[in-house]
Order: structure tokens, then C-alpha cells, then sequence
């Protein structure tokens, strides 16, 4: 369940109806890290009655030419055969898989506009871009292209982004996520760390500022005697100049750090595949002697979710 995200929500909604009447939608969400951009796509994949293609922009792909775009777009690929051969020749190149040529830019863009029309011609389609600030400027300028030009196809296309990065909507229209009012955050603090005293509670609002990942991670913080309320919880004060972010991430650090060698080295690997294919993890931990069931300990510290489905 999400906190304090109905406006929210309901533009998603809103977006979701729309594709369904044939009324193209594009939107960019921005927020600082934690906000809960990615938990409001994982909303809009769970209610959408569309087919989905979701990519995540990739910090140290940035530089890569077309590298979202490949990773947005290999599902559907085989597609491309119904596209003109001009447009065809230039998408496949850009993406490694045909000729040389990396690829004309106004003939990527156009052919990655024609192959969204062409999906949406069998069923709605809902393309989900997290972290669009670490894709690359070819995928990004593709994509906008494209979202830009949609007309009467059944295409909703939803980008997030992270504040203070440089990702511009050229256009598209914005929504700003904002912190958790006092309400929302008692709410998720409570449903995730109820059985924490008030005292200590309400330490960890303060600390949290409205964050959602902050209210999560926080309490896992503390020590046993801080969970009880007979120390101070944190031994910084609330309002310290380090942001609550950069707290957060350095717990995930000391987490990933206190994990065996072959838990991190499984959590390298899940990393580096996007798909979160279990086949495919299973071969490469397999190749450096590394197994699925050393995923355990990175499940108990919260790292890392394995399901039949993937990782």
C-alpha cells in the first residue's frame, strides 16, 4: 500500500483510462532519491491492462549510445521486421544488430515511434523509464522523440527522475513528488516498525523528514537497546547537516559489506542483469562457483527478493 500518493496515484489512473481510449499520455516524475518514484511505476505496472516495457537507466551505461533504448526495447525487437526497411535498418543498427552504421538519430527516433504504434495496434502499451536520468542521450532523445509524437495511439509512456539531475522533459508535462506529510509517514512508519515505542518513533519521523525509503530503512538501524527506547536512537541529532539519503546508503553499504563473499558476488551478478531472469543468474553464478541459494543471507538483510518469477 502506498502513503500520502493519492494525487498521485490518481494521475496514473488517469493515465492508464486515457491509453485504454486511445488517448496518448507522456509524463515525467521527478523526486529525490527515496521518494517513492519507483514504487508509483511498480503501481502503474500492477494496474495496467497494457502490454509492458520497462528499461531502468544504468549509471555507468550513460555513455553507452543507445543503451536504454536496446534494454527498453529487446523484448520486442523481432517486431521491427514490420517497420519500413529504412527505419528497421537504422533501429537495429543503433542497437548492434544489424549493419555497422550506428544508426541515423531522426531514423531511430522515428522508428522507435512507429514500433510503439505498431505493439499498440494489438493491445494498449505502457512503457515504464526509471532513473532516466542515467540513461543516454541517444536512448533519451529516441524516446522523447516519440512520446512527442504520439497522436491517437493507445501508448502512455512514464519516465522518473531524479532531482538535481539532468534529465529535461523538453516539453512533456511534470509531476513533482513531494515529502510525506506528518500523517502519511506516522502511517508507514507504523505499518512497517509498529512495534517500536512512540518515543523512538517519533525520533525516527524527525530523522526520516517525510522520506518513504528513510521511514523504511531507518529502524533497521537501530540496536537492540535503541529499538527499546533506552538509548537515543541515533547518535546523530535530528536535523544533522548529512542528508537522511546519504544515511540510508551508507546503511545498505555496511549491509552488502557484512554479507559473505558469495552473497555479494550474487548480488553483483543480479545487478548487472536487468531482467532478473533466475535461468540466467543461475548459469552465471554458476560459472563463478557461486550458487542461488547463497541469495539467503542477501534475502535476510532485505537486499534482494527471489521468487519464481525472478529476482
Amino acid at each position: 500500500m502506498l502513503h500520502g500518493r493519492r494525487a498521485e496515484q490518481a494521475v496514473i489512473d488517469r493515465m492508464l483510462r486515457d491509453v485504454l481510449d486511445s488517448r496518448p499520455s507522456a509524463l515525467v516524475m521527478r523526486g529525490e532519491a527515496g521518494i517513492g518514484k519507483s514504487a508509483l511505476l511498480d503501481y502503474a505496472a500492477a494496474n495496467a491492462q497494457a502490454h509492458l516495457l520497462r528499461a531502468t537507466g544504468v549509471e555507468s551505461e550513460a555513455t553507452l549510445p543507445f543503451a536504454a533504448l536496446h534494454s527498453l526495447l529487446r523484448p520486442v525487437l523481432d517486431r521491427a521486421e514490420a517497420l519500413p526497411a529504412q527505419q528497421s535498418a537504422a533501429l537495429l543498427g543503433a542497437l548492434g544488430m544489424g549493419g555497422a552504421s550506428r544508426g541515423d538519430r531522426f531514423l531511430v527516433g522515428l522508428a522507435t515511434l512507429n514500433l510503439l504504434v505498431e505493439l499498440s495496434s494489438h493491445q494498449p502499451l505502457l512503457c515504464l523509464i526509471d532513473d532516466a536520468q542515467w540513461m543516454d542521450g541517444e536512448s533519451a532523445d529516441a524516446l522523447m522523440f516519440a512520446a512527442r509524437r504520439l497522436h491517437a495511439e493507445p501508448v502512455a509512456v512514464l519516465f522518473t527522475a531524479r532531482t538535481g539531475q539532468d534529465f529535461p522533459a523538453n516539453g512533456l508535462p511534470e509531476l513533482w513528488l513531494s515529502r510525506l506529510d506528518d500523517t502519511a509517514a506516522a502511517r508507514l512508519l507504523a505499518e512497517r516498525s509498529g512495534a517500536l515505542p512512540p518515543a523512538v518513533r517519533d525520533q525516527l519521523l524527525a530523522e526520516a523528514q517525510g522520506n518513504p525509503l528513510a521511514l523504511l530503512e531507518l529502524p533497521r538501524m537501530l540496536t537492540a537497546e535503541q529499538r527499546t527506547g533506552a538509548l537515543a536512537p541515533h547518535s546523530f541529532p535530528s536535523g544533522a547537516a548529512e542528508p537522511v539519503t546519504d544515511r540510508v546508503l551508507a546503511a545498505f553499504r555496511d549491509r552488502i559489506t557484512a554479507l559473505p563473499g558469495a552473497s555479494r558476488a550474487f548480488l553483483l551478478l543480479a545487478a548487472l542483469d536487468d531482467r532478473g531472469s533466475l535461468e540466467v543468474l543461475a548459469r552465471a553464478a554458476g560459472a563463478l562457483g557461486v550458487a542461488l541459494a547463497d541469495a539467503a543471507p542477501a534475502e535476510h538483510a532485505d537486499l534482494v527478493r527471489v521468487a519464481g518469477d525472478g529476482v
